[in-house]
């Protein structure tokens, strides 16, 4: 208990500190982030993955917070599918590279002697979408931090309903973590996440979830996962099914998120970000609630509902088209025009 709080203050601590001078070389490497309104460098994940990944081995090194079975091999998976989005962050990586990136780190780390062969599949499944949802989170000042504490919180309260202590002090230290870094990215953001933060903390916390519930039927299990990340759910369907509709290419970033179209409704960038904090709260604590076996698992029909009623709504909301789409478009207009 003790250790982990003094883990928890470090993290925080250090996440912020290290978050702030890595803003400097990544400005003078140029590792931005140009798609937003302004050039945001990047690195700030990089700081999270680093203070979570050192302090989680001083508690292994010292036997003070041991991980536990197969915890430390997934931290190590997270660990390298981070090196994959700083490359990506550095070098602009296609989207595919980053998808099979995904995939075969969640095939490592899934315990299929408890969740079987088709848990195992459906568990690899769901952590690379998760992980690759998170990711498109990170496209507001602030808002995959926010939704990646609460939702650590969330994860870590079920770790420890199943006394994984190891995997319980992790989460603590990551939701520390991730807080020190806020202090930097809440809106004007000073710094980014970037796809290695972006894609560690999906990473971690899918997979997280994977373990607490292995053991467990698919269907409550199914439940309680969507519990905890139905909102980053929620953005994945909305941004598939705007594309779809507008037979854009899935896998190109535009501004068609959650975010983006709040702003479009009149919020501010901290009230978007706020209201979706909120309600990663609630559906994280109908998760817990329904691990726990506080409530049953129909109550995560309620989170489903609401999820999929916010994204038909905002699917209604116009949002600008992409600055290359637009200046393709004019150079047609023109070409028509002077023919």
């Amino acid at each position: 208990m003790l250790y982990g709080i003094a883990a928890a203050t470090a993290a925080l601590f250090l996440a912020a500190v290290l978050a702030a001078l890595l803003r400097v070389p990544a400005l003078r490497l140029g590792i931005l982030d140009r798609r937003r309104q302004r050039p945001l460098p990047l690195l700030g994940g990089l700081a999270v993955v680093a203070v979570t990944c050192l302090v989680a081995w001083v508690g292994q090194w010292t036997r003070v917070a041991p991980l536990g079975d197969g915890v430390g091999r997934l931290l190590v998976a997270a660990a390298a599918l981070a090196a994959l989005g700083l490359v990506a962050d550095v070098w602009r990586l296609r989207a595919r590279v980053l998808v099979a990136g995904a995939v075969v780190a969640a095939a490592c780390v899934v315990p299929y002697e408890e969740t079987g062969v088709l848990g195992g599949l459906l568990a690899v499944g769901w952590i690379a979408v998760a992980s690759l949802a998170f990711k498109g989170l990170d496209h507001a000042d602030g808002l995959a931090g926010t939704i990646g504490v609460v939702t650590a919180f969330g994860a870590g309260a079920c770790a420890a309903a199943e006394v994984m202590d190891g995997l319980a002090v992790l989460l603590s230290v990551f939701a520390a973590a991730l807080t020190g870094f806020l202090m930097h990215n809440w809106h004007p953001a000073r710094v980014g996440m970037g796809a290695c933060g972006s894609l560690f903390t999906g990473f971690l916390l899918s997979a997280s979830v994977v373990f607490t519930r292995a053991g467990y039927a698919i269907g409550p299990s199914a439940a309680v996962a969507f519990g905890l990340g139905a909102v980053a759910v929620a953005d994945a369907v909305l941004v598939v099914l705007a594309r779809l509709v507008s037979r854009r290419p899935l896998l190109r970033r535009g501004p068609d998120h959650l975010a983006h179209r709040l702003r479009r409704l009149g919020l501010t960038p901290q009230g978007s970000v706020v209201l979706l904090g909120a309600g990663s709260f609630s559906s994280v604590l109908v998760g817990v609630l329904v691990h726990t076996g506080w409530t049953g698992s129909r109550a995560v029909w309620w989170v489903a509902g609401v999820a999929l009623l916010a994204v038909l709504v905002l699917l209604r909301i116009p949002v600008q088209q992409p600055r290359r789409t637009q200046s393709t478009q004019v150079t047609g207009s023109l070409r028509v025009r002077n023919g």
